[in-house]
């Protein structure tokens, strides 16, 4: 299994941050904005758009406000298996946001680690304002 990991340092508050973060409808206005193009909830899924077009069916496993952590997974799209945490530490006068996806099959890691880097740009901007 492939782990792919970024640490995205923003100029926010870890709070104010995590509000933002923790608003799983709303991740493609607060969090990633141009980099996810569209989001549509179905049930407890939403439905995400990117930017090149690939569609993923992500699911809320877990929202931990007091660790401010939150878990999804991908329960449709190209991988098997795939998992992702998203966590918030203050840091200084800003905050530190963790990523982290487990990700099967293993060939799919430079393809989304890829993106990640593409999405880590656009939310260090989005989560500072």
């Amino acid at each position: 299994m492939a782990t792919l990991r970024r640490e995205i340092p923003v100029a926010g508050g870890a709070a104010a941050v995590w509000q933002k973060l923790r608003d799983f409808g709303q991740v493609h206005a607060k969090v990633a904005p141009g980099f996810l193009t569209d989001l549509k909830m179905d049930r407890d899924d939403r439905i995400l758009t990117f930017f090149n077009g690939m569609v993923a069916r992500e699911r809320l496993v877990s929202l931990d406000d007091e660790a401010c952590r939150l878990v999804y997974a991908v329960v449709e799209g190209q991988a098997s298996h795939y998992n992702a945490t998203v966590q918030v530490f203050p840091e200084g006068d800003g905050s530190r946001v963790i990523w982290t996806i487990d990700l099967l099959p293993n060939e799919l890691a430079p393809a989304i680690g890829g993106m990640m880097d593409e999405a880590a740009k656009v939310m260090r901007k989005a989560l500072a304002s």
